[in-house]
C-alpha cells in the first residue's frame, strides 16, 4: 500500500475518543484506528523511511500505572525516526490535525549540563541561535526553568535558551487539506528537512 493522505476518518475517530475513553468505544471502533490512523502512519512513515530511517509508531494504549488519569488510550497516535540517542524526528495525529516536529523532549541531569555548557559556550551557543532563528514557521519548545539555573548569570545573553531542560521545535499542519492527500509526504519531509540542522546541533554538542 501506498500513503494517499490521513481521512477525514482518523480526525473523527480521535474527537469521539476523546469524548468517550473507553475500552467499549476502542473495542467497537478498532477497525476505524486500524484502518484510519495505524494503516496510512505506517504508509506515511514507511515513505519516509529512505532518506530519515525506520519509525517508531508509538502504542496507543496509555501506561496508567503511575498516573491520577485512567483514561486507557492516547488521543493522539505518534511516531518517531531517532537520530541520535533519544533526539530524532516526530509526527502526530489528533483530533486537532496533524503536527510535525523534532528534537529532544527529554534530557538527564549530565546531558542537560552537557546541553547548557555549549550554549554557553562562544561558539556552539550562538551556532544555535542561529539555527533555531532561521527555524521560520516552526515554535521552539522543550520543557523550561522559570529560574536562573545554578552556575550560570541571569543576565547572561542567552539565559531563555540555558533554562532549557529539552528543546523541541514544531509545526502544526492543523486541519490544512494537504493532511488528505499524498502531498503530505512532501511537507513532513520538507519540515524534517529544515529542523535537521537542529537535531545535528543536538547529536554534536549535547
Amino acid at each position: 500500500m501506498t500513503f494517499s493522505g490521513f481521512p477525514t476518518a482518523a480526525l473523527d475517530f480521535y474527537d469521539d475518543l476523546e469524548a468517550n475513553n473507553s475500552k467499549e468505544f476502542w473495542t467497537a471502533h478498532k477497525h476505524v484506528y486500524d484502518e484510519a490512523v495505524a494503516g496510512p502512519m505506517k504508509e506515511l512513515t514507511a515513505a519516509l523511511a529512505d532518506e530519515f530511517g525506520q519509525a517508531k509508531i508509538f502504542r496507543p494504549y496509555r501506561d496508567v500505572r503511575f498516573s491520577a488519569d485512567k483514561t486507557p488510550y492516547k488521543t493522539s497516535q505518534g511516531a518517531m525516526v531517532a537520530d541520535g540517542t533519544g533526539t530524532g524526528f516526530y509526527l502526530e495525529i489528533s483530533a486537532a490535525g496533524v503536527r510535525t516536529g523534532a528534537g529532544c523532549h527529554m534530557m538527564e541531569s549530565a546531558r542537560i549540563n552537557t546541553f547548557r555548557a555549549a550554549v554557553a559556550h562562544d561558539i556552539y551557543g550562538p551556532q544555535l541561535e542561529k539555527v533555531l532563528a532561521d527555524l521560520r514557521g516552526f515554535e521552539v519548545g522543550g520543557e523550561s526553568l522559570k529560574t536562573t539555573p545554578k552556575g550560570y548569570d541571569k543576565d547572561h545573553p542567552r539565559i531563555e535558551l540555558l533554562r532549557h531542560k529539552s528543546l523541541t521545535a514544531g509545526r502544526m499542519l492543523g486541519f490544512d487539506p494537504v493532511i488528505h492527500t499524498d502531498k503530505l509526504i512532501d511537507t513532513v519531509r520538507g519540515d524534517w528537512r529544515a529542523l535537521r540542522p537542529m537535531v545535528e546541533w543536538l547529536n554534536t554538542h549535547t
